[in-house]
């Protein structure tokens, strides 16, 4: 689902809000997730899941082309949990799924 498409479903649900509140409202979202994470907090998302970020530690990497070694820093990436009730409905009957959100 594109960031389009979220923006025009939340639209259609809150007739009284326009495209522009809400897309604003999905950006502070958005950035104080990625801020929050950024800093090293855990983002719990009651019934959807929790974000967090695990360090990759650095090592020696080779290119490919020239056969040269490299070594690449630690580095960050990002880790999904599924929370129980999620898993419970992505995993339940199709005609289940559709009343989720």
């Amino acid at each position: 689902m594109l960031k389009s498409e979220i923006l025009e479903n939340l639209h259609n649900k809150h007739k009284n809000l326009s495209v522009e509140d809400i897309e604003l409202l999905l950006n502070i979202f958005i950035k104080k997730i990625s801020n929050s994470l950024k800093n090293g907090q855990n983002i719990e998302l009651r019934g959807f899941g929790t974000l967090s970020r695990k360090i990759n530690k650095g090592k020696v990497v080779r290119n490919p082309k020239t056969n040269e070694k490299l070594f690449k820093d630690d580095s960050f990436k990002l880790h999904f949990k599924i929370g129980k009730i999620l898993h419970k409905k992505i995993n339940s009957s199709i005609s289940d799924v559709e009343d989720v959100f």
